[in-house]
């Protein structure tokens, strides 16, 4: 169980966007290779954007290319919220099992789903609408089969997405759900079982029930947006000074720094007018992360990408966030990349 009782650390914003910039390798890149991409994926990398995932990689790690999201240490699944995601092929069972229903309904239906969809495939790759097709249900559907473990997919964001069926992970999932809540509580700490619960699309008691599993090993803390906890290995992190920030990084539109809810949202972006910008009803703009703070939105069309600064940048700002921008791995696109300022 969480004790509610400890005496709470208190952290000021400062060490949490610090510590959070610090997880997410934002200040200083990760060097490349097969260590880095699983770090960059440490909580899943969304895709729901077409290539968003290659433009998170590309914030984290150094020498990012237009294919490092095809990695074959990647898996591509329908994963938390049933959002299309990238993630470490050996982390398949978190993100899937780690969400299967434990109700029994809910479980029987993700369940029945896969049995079909595995029988019908028979080995073969499809897409989902064929396969929809063929099951005689809508193809969104098929994604409630995603938790078992034994759905992949591939989406490269122009086409539906192939389908096919693979062996289930010989994982627990209540293991992989705690893992899952510690691989939350790592990269969104300080954070709550509410939160998670939203993150991972998964039931209320589900999420509460994981964190008072992990009772043991978390810190109680309290933040500018109310009380919270974050995994006790991680608590040293959260008194080391704030180094030098990145001059420019932008983030692309579901990035895991700025996927947040409710108060979480007025941590990360203090002014309301600004995280209205940032999070719209609909499709969410990029972040453009300027010094450490969030300071704008981007959006792309093909080769020309449109920055809408909240307040007035000095020329080296804007400089380090075109150059950011040159930098991007746009596959298929040959150009560079065409930068203009919505002030």
């Amino acid at each position: 169980m969480l004790d509610v009782t400890t005496a709470r650390v208190e952290l000021t914003r400062e060490q949490i966007v610090t510590y959070r910039r610090s997880v997410n390798g934002f200040d200083d890149r990760l060097p490349a290779g097969p260590t880095a991409l699983r770090r960059a994926a440490w909580a899943g990398l969304q895709d729901s954007a077409p290539r968003a995932a290659l433009h998170s990689i590309h914030a984290r790690v150094h020498g990012t290319g237009p294919d490092a999201w095809e990695d074959r240490s990647f898996v591509q699944l329908w994963g938390p919220r049933y959002s299309a995601y990238v993630i470490a092929a050996r982390d398949l069972a978190l993100f899937s099992l780690g969400r299967l229903p434990s109700d029994a309904a809910g479980r029987r239906r993700a369940e029945d789903l896969a049995h079909r969809l595995h029988a019908f495939l028979g080995g073969r790759r499809m897409t989902y609408g064929e396969v929809g097709h063929g099951l005689g249900v809508h193809p969104n559907s098929l994604r409630y089969a995603a938790p078992t473990g034994t759905v992949l997919i591939r989406w490269d964001g122009a086409r539906q997405p192939d389908v096919w069926t693979v062996p289930p992970p010989d994982v627990d999932p209540v293991e992989a759900r705690l893992e899952l809540a510690r691989r939350y509580l790592h990269v969104f700490g300080p954070a709550t079982p509410a939160g998670f619960t939203r993150w991972a699309g998964i039931r209320p008691a589900d999420g509460h029930a994981a964190f008072g599993a992990l009772g043991g090993s978390l810190t109680p803390v309290r933040t500018p947006v109310g009380d919270a906890w974050i995994l006790g290995d991680d608590e040293p992190t959260f008194g080391v000074p704030a180094g030098l920030a990145a001059a420019a990084r932008l983030l692309p539109s579901g990035d895991s720094y700025f996927l947040l809810q409710g108060a979480d949202r007025e941590l990360l972006v203090p002014d309301s007018d600004h995280r209205r910008a940032l999070w719209t009803p609909r499709v969410w703009p990029g972040a453009v992360l300027v010094d450490g703070e969030i300071v704008g939105t981007w959006r792309r069309a093909q080769t020309d990408l449109t920055i809408a600064p909240w307040r007035r940048l000095s020329s080296a700002q804007r400089e380090a966030a075109e150059a950011e921008a040159a930098s991007l791995p746009l596959p298929g696109i040959r150009q560079g990349v065409r930068v203009r300022w919505d002030d």
